[in-house]
């Protein structure tokens, strides 16, 4: 099938186009190559898939209503798969309306895109942001989530309600993905394990906040894109909702679903400071912080959902996971 992938620099969207492209499928990628961080390592990701028969290239911004809407009637996607964003909590306190234009404005483009080309299945990507300061562990997307405390969650959230309406009025099967913690080899530099290891390397003291007292559903990159591909081939097919799956996870009127994405086990974040010193062979300098505003202490993935539907189930562990970005590291900068 023809599978339209925004975000196709970026860390998650190069290595599910490299899947669909092995699998036989075409891809038509859409990215607009932000400076947000390094584009030399966008462009090296890009590189990977470029030349590919079945890959086609546009490099465009999602706020750009008349090329997005030009870029479907060209192409008429069977599926889509919506993965840029401008990402980030603590830049969202710097820099809001980066936010509004892509996660809101190019969203509902996107959404328009679909409406008119009759797409089959329309995946994005939303976050585990939206739990905001809930305490119960792990998080169920039987939680409510009305209660963000960045604007990067407001507008992950925002994805997901606008999402429904789309499906409601226009019968639109649509899957959010809310991704935990993301990391693995070709990851983004402005995440701690890149942030981390570059300090290291370096002898430089490397940020801990809240002292240290933080844990995450850490979770590989090649099993959130073995993921991602499992749901975009298991389109919701009519109402989701049941007296056992209510909302803001399932609907009663629209082929609308919602799933956590991530490892079912949460690692401290010392023992995964811990487990990247033993890979580097160094010992990190710890400077010892107070918690961020608009981030949270711990995040923890039920995919319970998610495993009933498509299979899911993630499989590398941190220790394996670490130990494989490191040897990227080293091996893409010539460490």
């Amino acid at each position: 099938m023809k599978v339209l992938i925004t975000g196709s620099a970026g860390f998650i969207g190069n290595r599910v186009s490299q899947r669909l492209l092995e699998r036989g499928d075409q891809v038509v990628g859409i990215d607009n190559m932000s400076p947000y961080y390094d584009v030399k390592l966008k462009e090296a990701r890009l590189a990977q898939v470029i030349d590919h028969e079945n890959y086609v290239e546009a490099r465009i911004d999602l706020a750009d209503r008349d090329a997005v809407a030009k870029l479907f009637e060209e192409h008429r996607p069977n599926r889509v798969i919506n993965l840029a964003a401008q990402a980030g909590v603590r830049h969202s306190l710097i820099a809001p309306h980066d936010y509004v234009d892509t996660n809101l404005v190019g969203f509902v483009n996107i959404l328009e895109g679909c409406r008119h080309a009759k797409v089959e299945h329309f995946v994005y990507a939303s976050s585990s942001s939206v739990y905001g300061t809930n305490t119960d562990m792990p998080f169920s997307v039987a939680d409510k989530v009305d209660h963000p405390i960045s604007l990067y969650a407001a507008s992950k959230r925002a994805n997901e309600l606008m999402a429904h309406t789309y499906s409601h009025l226009f019968e639109i099967p649509s899957t959010g993905l809310r991704f935990f913690t993301v990391y693995g080899p070709w990851g983004r530099p402005d995440m701690a394990l890149f942030l981390f290891t570059k300090a290291i390397l370096a002898g430089e003291p490397i940020d801990v906040f809240n002292n240290g007292e933080m844990s995450r559903s850490f979770t590989y990159i090649d099993d959130i894109v073995e993921g991602v591909i499992r749901v975009l081939d298991t389109p919701p097919s009519g109402p989701t909702a049941t007296p056992e799956t209510e909302a803001p996870a399932n609907s009663k009127t629209a082929p609308f679903r919602v799933f956590n994405i991530g490892s079912d086990e949460a690692v401290s974040l010392m023992r995964y400071i811990e487990v990247l010193e033993e890979n580097l062979g160094r010992k990190a300098i710890k400077n010892m912080l107070p918690m961020q505003p608009g981030d949270v202490a711990s995040t923890w993935a039920d995919v319970g959902d998610l495993k009933a539907t498509v299979g899911y189930e993630p499989t590398t562990t941190v220790e394996d996971g670490v130990k494989r970005f490191v040897e990227w590291y080293k091996d893409y900068y010539g460490v």
